[in-house]
């Protein structure tokens, strides 16, 4: 059974960095797969955030987030990062992790990020 779990959230300032990891086990295919990363706040829809493909090749940004975000992936380590930087107050979320795989949609319980001074 697939599992995915974001973890490197917390509390930082405005302008500084963060690098948040999603781990997927019980997946054979991880190699073969597009990942995705998402945030959503209370009372809003989830938004897009970053899309890497298998290869890690091909990548794309939600545009709230270009030329501050970055995604990358491991491969060998079952696991995708977001490192973010320039942080502002509102990009405080909860950010998930998330897979599409043989029509089935698999996300992670989410990690907290808070820019706040």
């Amino acid at each position: 059974q697939v599992h995915i779990v974001e973890s490197g959230g917390g509390l930082v300032q405005p302008g500084g960095s963060l690098k948040l990891s999603c781990l997927v086990s019980g997946f054979t295919f991880f190699r073969e797969a597009a990942m995705r990363w998402y945030r959503q706040v209370p009372g809003k829809e989830r938004e897009y955030i970053a899309y890497i493909s298998d290869t890690g090749n091909r990548r794309n940004y939600g545009d709230s987030v270009k030329g501050r975000f970055t995604i990358s992936r491991d491969n060998d380590k079952n696991t995708v990062y977001l490192q973010m930087n320039s942080l502002k107050p509102e990009d405080t979320a909860v950010y998930y992790c998330n897979t599409l795989w043989s029509a089935r949609d698999y996300w992670g319980q989410g990690t907290q990020v808070t820019v706040s001074s």
